[in-house]
C-alpha cells in the first residue's frame, strides 16, 4: 500500500509512536502499540512503508487484520513480497536476497555468520567490482576495435587491459580453490557411518542424536536405509547418516542397503569406519577397503574387553589400517563419546575454519557455476590473437554476463521464483 505522510498524524520518519489503533471505519480501539513511518526511499522495500508493532494475541492479530481489509486496496502480501519489492527497487542485489534466506534459515551460529555476511552485501561487493573491471576492460577493447586506426588511442593499451584481466583471472580461480567449504557449511557436513553388521552403527546415531533416531537390534542387517540426523558440533551443522552394515548377502533388499550405503560413503565430506573391537583386532577385508587416510576409525564395544585397549593396540591397528584417527567406545554405556565428540569439533575447526572466516565464500552451487563461465570467457579472451580482437571483445561480455546473473543483473527470472518460495508470508 502507498499511504500520504499527512493523513498519519505523524511528522517524524523511522521514529516509534506509541498509539492506540483503532478501526479505520468505526474508530473503535483495537490495540495500543506503536507505529512507524518509512517513507521511500529509506524503506526496506524502498517504498513507502508503516509498521505496526502490537500484542500478539489471535484475537488481536486477528481484528487489525479485519480492519485492515476495510481499506481500498489492501490486500495480504504474498510470499516474499516485501524482498521482491526490494530487489525491484534495488535496494537489495540477488546475493543478497539469498543471504536473507539463508539468515531465514540458519540453524547453527556459523551458518548464521556466513548468512548475515553474504545479506550485508559481502558477495555483491567484490562481484560488482570484478564486473565493473571487465566492463572498463570491454570499453577499451572495443574502442581500440572502433578507433584504433583512426584516432590517437594510446600505444600499449591492449597490454594494460591483457595485464588486468589475467589479475582478474588469477583471482578468480582462487576463489573457486575453495574445496566447496561455502556450500558445505550452508547446506550441512555429511558425516558417513560405515562398519559391520552389528557394529553399533545405529547406537552410536542414536547417542549422538540423544533419542531413537534408528532401530536397534541383535539381528544383524536390520538397517536397510539411510537414516539421518542432523547435528550442532561447534556450530558446525553435521548430517550424520547411520548406513547399512557392509558384508556379503544374498537378500535382494539388503544388497540395496549395502549399495545405498557404499554410495553415501563415497560422498560423504567426513568418513567414519565403526568396528567392534576383538581380542585380535582382526579386521574383515570387505570393511579394511573403506578405510584410508582420511577415514577416522571407532573401536565399539570397549566395555565387553577391559583392559585390552592400550595406546599400542590403538597405534598398531592405526597403521594397519592407514586411518586418520582411532577412539576407543562404547556406544552403549557412552564410554568414550564425549572424548570423540571432542576431538570431532577439533578435526572440523582445522578443516574449515579458516576457510570460513574468507568474507567472500561461495555458498550456492549457481555462484561456482557463473564464475566458472566467466573465467572460461576470461581465459579464452586471453588466449585469443589480437588479430581477432572483435571475438576476444565478445568473451568479455561474456563474462560480465556471468557475473551479472550472480548478482541479478542478467537473466534472473528463473531464480527468483525459487528464491523466494523459500521465504516466509510477510518478509
Amino acid at each position: 500500500m502507498t499511504f500520504q505522510p499527512g493523513k498519519l498524524g505523524m511528522t517524524e520518519p523511522r521514529k516509534a509512536h506509541f498509539r492506540r489503533i483503532r478501526h479505520p471505519i468505526s474508530g473503535n480501539v483495537l490495540d495500543r502499540g506503536l507505529v512507524l513511518w518509512f517513507p521511500g526511499p529509506h524503506s526496506y522495500t524502498g517504498e513507502d512503508s508503516v509498521e505496526l508493532q502490537i500484542h500478539g494475541g489471535n484475537a488481536v492479530v486477528k481484528s487489525v487484520l479485519d480492519a485492515l481489509h476495510d481499506l481500498d486496496g489492501f490486500r495480504m502480501a504474498e510470499q516474499g513480497e516485501f524482498s521482491r519489492r526490494a530487489f525491484d527497487n534495488e535496494k537489495l542485489d540477488l546475493t543478497e536476497l539469498e543471504g536473507l534466506a539463508d539468515l531465514l534459515n540458519a540453524e547453527t551460529e556459523l551458518q548464521r555468520k556466513i548468512a548475515l555476511r553474504q545479506a550485508e552485501g559481502g558477495l555483491r561487493k567484490t562481484y560488482d567490482n570484478w564486473r565493473e573491471k571487465i566492463i572498463k576492460a570491454m570499453a577499451t577493447t572495443e574502442a581500440v576495435i572502433d578507433f584504433g586506426e583512426d584516432e590517437n588511442i594510446e600505444e600499449g593499451v591492449m597490454d594494460q587491459v591483457l595485464m588486468e584481466m589475467r589479475q582478474l583471472s588469477s583471482a578468480i580461480s582462487s576463489h573457486l580453490n575453495d574445496n566447496h567449504v561455502g556450500e558445505i557449511v550452508r547446506n550441512g557436513i555429511h558425516l558417513a557411518i560405515a562398519g559391520p553388521p552389528n557394529a553399533g552403527k545405529s547406537t552410536l546415531l542414536n547417542r549422538l542424536a540423544k533419542r531413537e533416531a534408528a532401530i536397534v537390534s541383535d539381528i544383524p542387517g536390520t538397517t536397510r536405509d539411510i537414516v539421518e540426523v542432523t547435528l550442532n558440533l561447534g556450530d558446525y551443522p553435521v548430517i550424520v547418516s547411520d548406513t547399512a552394515g557392509l558384508r556379503q548377502s544374498k537378500d535382494v533388499i539388503e544388497m540395496e542397503g549395502i549399495r545405498r550405503a557404499q554410495e553415501r560413503i563415497k560422498t560423504s565430506d567426513i568418513r567414519i569406519c565403526l568396528i567392534p573391537l576383538t581380542s585380535d583386532a582382526d579386521i574383515d577385508p570387505i570393511i579394511r577397503q573403506t578405510i584410508d587416510k582420511d577415514t577416522l576409525l571407532i573401536l565399539n564395544k570397549e566395555d565387553m574387553f577391559s583392559g585390552i585397549v592400550t595406546d599400542e593396540l590403538l597405534e598398531r591397528i592405526r597403521a594397519e589400517t592407514g586411518a586418520k584417527q582411532v577412539w576407543p567406545m562404547s556406544c552403549a554405556t557412552g564410554q568414550g563419546v564425549d572424548k570423540f565428540l571432542s576431538d570431532m569439533i577439533s578435526i572440523l575447526k582445522s578443516k574449515y575454519d579458516n576457510s570460513v572466516s574468507n568474507p567472500v565464500l561461495i555458498t550456492q552451487s549457481r555462484h561456482r557455476e557463473h564464475l566458472e563461465d566467466c573465467l572460461l570467457s576470461l581465459n579464452v579472451f586471453l588466449d585469443t590473437p589480437m588479430e581477432d580482437i572483435v571475438i576476444s571483445a565478445e568473451e568479455l561480455r561474456q563474462a560480465a554476463n556471468a557475473l551479472g546473473r550472480i548478482t541479478g543483473r542478467v537473466d534472473v527470472e528463473d531464480v527468483l521464483d525459487v528464491l523466494f518460495g523459500q521465504f516466509c508470508i510477510g518478509k
